[in-house]
């Protein structure tokens, strides 16, 4: 069986409707799906809208209600309800919407011994796949698993540093095989940052062989984004910057394996170190006390900040 896992925090109807009805048609696949709805306390509540669905949709959905967590939380208590008969886990996004071929294309993949699947996406705004945007993919490193005829790639570089270096993976277009991962759970702790790519990386670091797609396979919707509306210099930006330096101090801390991610983990911190300071200098001229606040806590995660950011801000003057 696949579970189908879609966190659901929607301010306007039908956007949950559009998700589905792209589960619904998928094609080629022959593993039984059930989805998994956590509605996250939605405005929109995800029991009205799974009501209004056509009788003939044909999915197998269970509906979990809890108190807001976020959207790693949701995903969490999604995996905590799987069973032992659960084979796959798939995530979507409740404003995504898959293709047609991605979930057999997925089952392919893991069928030839591979345990994570993600594939191209196109991004909210973007005309052009996430993989032709990004420009890190040299296919001559991911030997095909089609023999060169079809979209299917083994990823043949270490994923821990492809993550950490420019991830490509979309949220919306990941499948792993469940079995002996039955574990691993998204950090909360990560709300605003950090939270998907710490996923990827505990899957790659212990040992999950990954394969994708270069076909498009999910298209990303306009929906309820934690990141919408935040303002350069805003306490929201200050919150969330703190989240991604606690990001890049996990990655440093727990899956620097290499001098490459090492390296770029380190410059990764000290620019996000240098982009604090100058949000809060910004900040503390419009919100001193909310700002004094949040540069308390701050602190408290890297205390280091204090000597270091001086130093950064000279030599980054320059930089935009």
């Amino acid at each position: 069986m696949i579970a189908v896992v879609i966190p659901f925090f929607q301010r306007q109807s039908g956007v949950l409707a559009r998700a589905l009805r792209s589960v619904a048609a998928q094609q080629g696949c022959t593993s039984p799906i059930r989805v998994i709805v956590v509605d996250d306390a939605s405005p929109v509540r995800a029991r009205e809208e799974l009501a209004a669905l056509p009788a003939d949709l044909g999915l197998d959905i269970r509906l979990i209600e809890q108190p807001n967590a976020g959207p790693g939380g949701a995903r969490n208590a999604a995996l905590d309800a799987l069973g032992p008969e659960t084979e796959h886990v798939a995530f979507l996004d409740s404003d995504d919407e898959w293709s047609a071929s991605h979930l057999a294309h997925a089952c392919r993949a893991l069928a030839l011994g591979h345990d994570a699947y993600f594939a191209n996406h196109v991004q909210l705004g973007a005309e052009v796949g996430a993989f032709e945007r990004a420009g890190r993919l040299d296919m001559a490193q991911h030997p095909s698993l089609d023999g060169g005829q079809g979209p299917l790639h083994a990823f043949g570089r270490d994923m821990v540093e492809q993550i950490v270096c420019g991830s490509v993976i979309g949220t919306s277009t990941v499948v792993y095989r469940w079995a002996g991962r039955e574990k691993i759970r998204f950090r909360t702790e990560y709300r605003r940052a950090g939270e998907d790519y710490l996923f990827w990386l505990e899957l790659a670091a212990g040992g999950a062989r990954f394969a994708f797609s270069t076909e498009i396979e999910a298209r990303y919707g306009r929906g309820v984004n934690i990141f919408a509306g935040v303002e350069w210099g805003s306490l929201a930006y200050l919150e969330r910057t703190a989240d991604e330096v606690k990001y890049r101090q996990t990655t440093l801390a727990e899956f620097a394996r290499s001098d490459v991610v090492r390296v770029e983990a380190t410059a990764a911190l000290d620019r996000l170190r240098v982009a604090y300071a100058r949000g809060l200098l910004h900040s503390l001229r419009r919100q001193p006390v909310g700002a004094l606040a949040r540069l308390g806590h701050y602190l408290r995660g890297d205390p280091a900040w204090l000597l270091r950011a001086p130093w950064l801000l000279i030599t980054n003057a320059g930089d935009t």
